[in-house]
């Protein structure tokens, strides 16, 4: 019996050693991690402290829970892709009782074997020192029960403010436990932080003179249209009534009392901070974000080959969607868009219930989120093959704007260049076109900027300050023309986006997924192509 359970062990153990050496080694390195962290911690200033939490698990339904996705700022610190973790970052060497020094504390999830067979391996604090390259890992308790004097440092760093939106189950060191803690250690309330606006206006009202306060009036009014919370706002609404010079100067003095006082926790330095390091990348993660754009533009490649009339929108999705897990995807980058005809329109339709794409143009906007860097590819492809004379004016045109829009993402150009020279050129199209009366009408036919930064986000964060070498932004220009619109009728269903993502370097701007074809001829030779999937026939459900 002996040998028996000698043998089962051994074939298990050998099953566990094969099974964990077929799992990808492609993230991004342990000592890329700790670079990072170390910038961060080089910009932090004395006797202050970071702490950054990673993301909760979400419930689908009832004990189902979504497919677990990393904080992206909180990966990018630690390379951590479990829940229930924080770190902490000290800007000061700190000694524990033992005299060790630290500047670094990962807390992680506990080992713990029943939850590991139900749920999947747990990295644990021993191997998250190994693994991670961490100087300093605990269990994630210890986080709530640690001896961590919030107060003892000058400034307490944080994410930006807490979205109050984590479950509370059985479970004593999940994320809201964690959160729930810091919070008592550090007498959080958000109610403390006024949002973006109400700096803004804060700041206007502090610095206006007497004489300025009607316009001050006419700012806080069209601001409150668009943020409502600013209509409960105690302090903005005695300024809105000040009506004497008294008054005015009281509603000020309020004010500069709110400016003036300073919280422990900031909420705004870590985002900042972190924006502007995401913003550049380094060599390793261009690798990994120009696989995850490859990925994509060859979705859109077989895409492309294998469109029929007949196929609909989910379909078209999951053809894209088998290519990126043929490569390893593990993920997509956003939900996917596949809109055809004036399902184009809704810029994030997400739906992809339509059972025909017909002959009507077919928008498929795509990424593949490859080690946790996602790529964001468009492109608006006839569905019989071959663009009608209405649709190719209105891809051509587009096209023209995304030329011009990329030639103008140079290094040291503004952020909002290629959105520029895009707006302009499709406003003269389209007036060429008769489609609107005059080259400055306002319009929606192009609603949405033409560039966002990518990375871990699919809508990165950045400085949107004038554009830097190693950055990759999207150039993504598009017409959309919904039925009823105020247009000849010849029009109406059209909506065409092709977007790009653009490596910006010293030498001009590097298309990544230029793979995929950009001008209309050059997709109606692609979609002339065979396909490997037209032989791929399912039976049929309905007999």
């Amino acid at each position: 019996m002996k040998i028996v359970y000698s043998l089962i062990f051994t074939l298990c153990f050998s099953v566990s050693l094969f099974a964990q050496d077929q799992v990808p080694t492609d993230f991004l390195s342990k000592e890329f991690h700790k670079e990072r962290r170390d910038v961060l911690r080089s910009k932090m200033p004395a006797n202050s402290v970071a702490v950054v939490f990673a993301n909760p698990l979400r419930n689908r339904a009832n004990d189902v829970d979504y497919v677990f996705h990393q904080d992206p700022n909180f990966y990018y610190l630690t390379g951590y892709r479990e829940p229930n973790g924080v770190l902490v970052l000290f800007s000061d060497e700190q000694t524990d009782a033992n005299g060790n020094t630290y500047t670094e504390i990962l807390y992680v999830q506990e080992k713990n074997a029943t939850k590991e067979m139900w749920d999947g391996k747990r990295l644990g604090k021993e191997e998250a020192i190994k693994t991670l390259g961490v100087s300093k890992a605990k269990n994630a308790i210890e986080f709530i029960i640690s001896s961590i004097n919030f107060s003892k440092f000058s400034q307490v760093f944080i994410d930006g403010k807490f979205k109050d939106d984590y479950r509370n189950t059985s479970n004593k060191a999940e994320i809201f436990d964690l959160v729930e803690s810091f919070k008592l250690a550090t007498n959080y309330n958000p109610k403390d932080y006024p949002s973006k606006a109400k700096v803004y206006l804060y700041n206007a009202i502090a610095k206006a003179t007497i004489e300025e306060q009607s316009n001050i009036v006419s700012t806080i009014k069209k601001y409150q249209a668009y943020y409502p919370e600013l209509l409960e706002d105690a302090i903005i609404q005695n300024y809105l009534q000040a009506n004497d010079k008294t008054k005015i100067e009281d509603a000020q003095q309020q004010v500069s009392l709110v400016l003036g006082v300073k919280q422990l926790v900031d909420v705004s330095f870590l985002p900042e901070q972190l924006a502007a390091m995401r913003e550049i990348k380094t060599a390793e993660e261009l690798k990994l974000l120009t696989k995850a754009i490859r990925i994509s533009a060859i979705g859109q490649i077989e895409v492309m080959k294998a469109m029929q009339p007949h196929m609909s929108e989910a379909e078209l999705q999951g053809i894209h969607e088998f290519v990126y897990k043929k490569y390893g995807v593990a993920y997509e980058g956003y939900p996917s868009i596949v809109g055809a005809g004036n399902n184009g329109c809704i810029l994030h339709y997400i739906e992809n219930d339509r059972t025909k794409v017909g002959n009507d143009l077919v928008l498929m906007d795509l990424g593949a989120e490859y080690r946790a860097y996602t790529a964001d590819v468009t492109r608006t492809i006839p569905a019989n093959g071959k663009f009608t004379k209405e649709q190719k004016l209105i891809y051509d045109l587009v096209f023209k704007a995304q030329e011009a829009g990329i030639k103008a993402t140079v290094v040291g150009a503004p952020f909002r260049a290629p959105n520029n020279i895009t707006k302009e050129i499709i406003n003269k199209g389209l007036f060429e076109l008769g489609i609107i009366d005059a080259v400055d009408a306002r319009h929606n036919y192009y609603p949405h900027g033409s560039s966002h930064y990518l990375g871990l986000d699919v809508h990165d964060p950045g400085t949107r300050g004038n554009l830097q070498a190693n950055s990759v932004i999207t150039v993504e220009p598009g017409i959309y023309i919904p039925d009823g619109s105020p247009c000849d009728e010849k029009w109406w269903g059209i909506a065409v986006r092709i977007e790009d993502d653009i490596l910006i370097t010293e030498n001009g701007p590097v298309n990544l997924s230029a793979e995929a074809p950009r001008t209309s001829e050059a997709i109606e030779e692609m979609m002339a192509q065979p396909s490997v999937l037209n032989s791929f026939v399912l039976p049929s459900l309905d007999d």
